[in-house]
């Protein structure tokens, strides 16, 4: 083989290795961006879920509805349960 032609080989394979590594680090950094990509769109997914919650929370303290059962549930329940267990043990002493 001609000097030439040696001088050709040995560019072409240095440029082909330089490309080999190359692409090799880029490949192993795509990799960790998936990675990183798949974290955060796990917390982008648990905020979407959060936000769901706050506003179902929000729409039943703004409608009527939702705003009547709260006050039933704080306020009417306990003195609910107060006025039945007064009357079973005004019962039971009726009873005796």
């Amino acid at each position: 083989m001609n000097v030439a032609e040696w001088i050709i080989v040995a560019i072409l394979s240095l440029a082909l290795l330089v490309f080999l590594i190359i692409g090799i680090v880029l490949m192993v950094r795509i990799l960790g961006m998936t990675d990183d990509a798949k974290r955060v769109l796990m917390k982008g997914q648990d905020i979407a879920d959060n936000a769901n919650g706050v506003v179902s929370n929000v729409r039943g303290l703004t409608s009527v509805g939702g705003t009547v059962e709260m006050l039933v549930d704080k306020y009417v329940n306990p003195k609910l349960k107060e006025a039945l267990k007064e009357r079973k043990d005004n019962a039971e002493r009726k009873e005796k």
